[in-house]
């Protein structure tokens, strides 16, 4: 049996126009083939999530299992239209944006989020200084940490409404937005090398606690893959983001492209 879900329309926003990654600079972007900064892929996913927690709810929050490839660019100020079909328990998400696919995803909700122990995941800290990218930074094998970060009160509000959510459970219930638990991911690449301009191309994760807002929130990261496809460095991590020390919020595959090919010049 397959149903559609209500769908999702989001005017899209590139919530890092002036972050240090200028893949989301206009002119830096065109570079690389794209038609202007990209909306990152982090805030896609947050779009994303916005269909399977309208179905479930809390519960989703707490165990939901869900997937984001991004294929496409979405590009500042352009409808980004979300829909999905349910069959046999799992919606298939896509996004799409200017007539173009440019994300495709699953979502599901388990029966009981996995247990994951603390123990499992060593504990670092960032690098104390940054040093430019290189093939050591993100080295097979290599455990991982971010600086702590926190989205209390005026800033989680900002980040709901640059995510441009509509889902009042959030405020409601005090709950921090899972969409942030990707930006952690993220903050372990950008926190260990100064990067030059890079793609997140997917990220699988498995809720297993609902934030908090306020939660201090890192990551404990082991490097899983780095290699070179078709001209772009790539960056695997296998990592368990937690909360305030103590309390797992998800266990995340991500994959980047840490150094991306340059389009050769016409």
């Amino acid at each position: 049996m397959t149903s559609r879900i209500q769908p999702y329309r989001v005017s899209a926003y590139n919530t890092s126009k002036h972050s240090e990654n200028k893949m989301h600079d206009d002119t830096v972007a065109k570079r690389y083939g794209f038609d202007g900064g990209l909306v990152p892929g982090v805030d896609v996913m947050a779009y994303m999530m916005h269909l399977p927690v309208a179905k479930w709810g809390r519960a989703f929050l707490e165990r939901g299992l869900i997937e984001a490839r991004f294929t496409k660019p979405v590009y500042d100020g352009e409808l980004a239209d979300v829909t999905a079909e349910e069959s046999n328990g799992v919606l298939s998400i896509e996004v799409r944006s200017r007539g173009a696919l440019c994300a495709t995803g699953t979502a599901s909700l388990p029966a009981a989020a996995p247990a994951f122990s603390l123990a499992d995941f060593v504990e670092v800290a960032a690098v104390a200084e940054r040093r430019p990218v290189d093939a050591t930074s993100y080295a097979s094998g290599k455990w991982l940490g971010a600086v702590p970060r926190t989205w209390a009160a005026d800033a989680a509000k900002e980040y709901l409404a640059d995510i441009r959510e509509t889902d009042a459970i959030y405020t409601r219930e005090g709950l921090g937005h899972p969409g942030l638990l990707p930006r952690v991911m993220n903050k372990v690449l950008v926190d260990n090398a100064i990067m030059g301009p890079w793609i997140h191309v997917g990220t699988r994760m498995q809720l297993l606690s609902a934030a908090g807002i306020g939660d201090e929130l890192t990551a404990r990261a082991k490097v899983t893959g780095n290699y070179d496809k078709k001209g772009h460095r790539f960056v695997e991590l296998d990592a368990l983001v937690v909360a305030n020390g103590t309390t797992p919020l998800a266990h995340c595959h991500h994959i980047a492209i840490y150094q991306p090919r340059e389009q050769a010049a016409a």
